[in-house]
């Protein structure tokens, strides 16, 4: 996939997750070029399109601490999201959800490789960084266009990142980890080189609109 331009965008802050995947269902509807927003959110667990908050959310520890509970239309997994975490969606008319899902996604990961960090994707549409999970994908297709959208973890609270979420003991085994504290981390912990949350968000920004992915 080429991209001819693309555009960035910028939303009002303090809008709930929710409002924001309004956004982008509102977007995707007549976008005409390809369209990178970024947002931070309040404390939010996100669940994918064919899940269930039953199993895969401590609906009581959310209750407790204030954190919202919203399912997505995409697929994926369930993801944990609050202050020190990056949203990065991509907005654009092409329907080769595949072939967008990936090409986005290596674009990401082209970023962090040019400050240095080793990082890859993998099948189950995350990044890792030395082995853990930094950021994790999801991708929603309709007739008008696609949406990719991911977590950038910067200095997530991990407390509540490990207690909210209850993933399957299977689900655990499969990335051969006992819990998810021990599968993910904050970019913060790996590298000095971003200063705080918004100078991540302003190099990804700048990046990923000055690297378009390779033609295929």
């Amino acid at each position: 996939m080429t991209i001819e331009r693309l555009t960035i965008k910028r939303f009002a802050e303090g809008l709930s997750l929710a409002e924001y995947l309004a956004k982008e269902q509102e977007m995707v509807k007549s976008v005409a070029e390809t369209t990178l927003f970024t947002w931070i959110v309040s404390p939010t667990v996100i669940y994918g399109h064919h899940q269930s908050a039953e199993v895969e959310v401590n609906e009581a520890y959310c209750r407790e601490h204030g954190i919202d509970v919203v399912q997505r239309k995409s697929g994926g997994g369930c993801v944990y999201a609050d202050r020190g975490n990056l949203m990065i969606s991509f907005v654009t008319p092409d329907t080769r959800s595949e072939q967008v899902f990936r090409d986005f996604l290596t674009l990401v990961a082209r970023a962090l490789q040019a400050k240095g960090l080793p990082a890859v994707t993998t099948d189950h549409n995350d990044i890792l960084v030395e082995g853990r999970k930094v950021s994790g994908w999801a991708c929603y297709t309709c007739p008008t266009g696609t949406i990719v959208h991911g977590t950038m973890l910067y200095d997530v609270n991990l407390d509540d990142l490990q207690q909210a979420i209850t993933p399957t003991a299977a689900k655990l085994a499969k990335h051969a980890v006992a819990s998810v504290r021990q599968r993910v981390a904050n970019l913060r912990e790996i590298t000095n080189v971003f200063r705080d949350i918004h100078a991540l968000r302003a190099y990804i920004e700048e990046a990923v609109s000055n690297v378009p992915p390779k033609a295929e």
